[in-house]
């Protein structure tokens, strides 16, 4: 049976936003699995991510202070299906970095990052699925804010890139 996954990172509550997005809230209940790839800021919505998802697999980010870094890794792991997920917040400059996420994610399948805000999905050299959803409060210079569905079916990942409509 597939597992539907709701992906996400750099919500940075409540200094870029109030609140998440209208609906998200409604995706976060009803996924199989919440990943969140840090830079959430606030511990609050860590509690209340914890408490409305089903299963949540996260790491902290470079603006997580507090207690984040010690409720949180630096690097998650988790087998979904027969996927090998590892969930980081940084990977470095764009150039080289598959390359580089093979070497330091040899056993993993599918590698989820954050950081900069720009959606990605691509393939390693050795078969690595690397997706950063975005980030659905702050879009810096893209034009829309944004988040991934994924499926992962056995072996088979299937990435969906969401755009939120423009806050008012």
């Amino acid at each position: 049976m597939a597992a539907n996954l709701l992906v996400l990172s750099d919500t940075h509550l409540p200094k870029r936003a109030r609140e998440l997005p209208a609906g998200l809230w409604a995706e976060i209940e009803a996924a199989d699995v919440v990943v969140h790839a840090g830079d959430w800021v606030s511990e609050d919505l860590l509690d209340e991510m914890q408490q409305r998802s089903r299963r949540l697999i996260a790491c902290y980010g470079n603006n997580d202070g507090g207690a984040l870094p010690d409720r949180l890794p630096l690097i998650a792991r988790a087998t979904i299906e027969d996927v090998r997920l590892a969930v980081i917040h940084e990977t470095g400059p764009a150039g080289g970095r598959e390359r580089r996420m093979d070497a330091q994610f040899p056993d993993a399948g599918l590698l989820v990052f954050g950081h900069s805000h720009i959606p990605w999905d691509s393939v390693s050299p050795n078969g690595l699925r690397l997706l950063n959803p975005g980030s659905p409060t702050d879009r810096r210079r893209q034009p829309f804010c944004t988040y991934q569905r994924v499926t992962i079916d056995g072996k088979a990942v299937a990435a969906e890139l969401v755009r939120l409509p423009p806050r008012r």
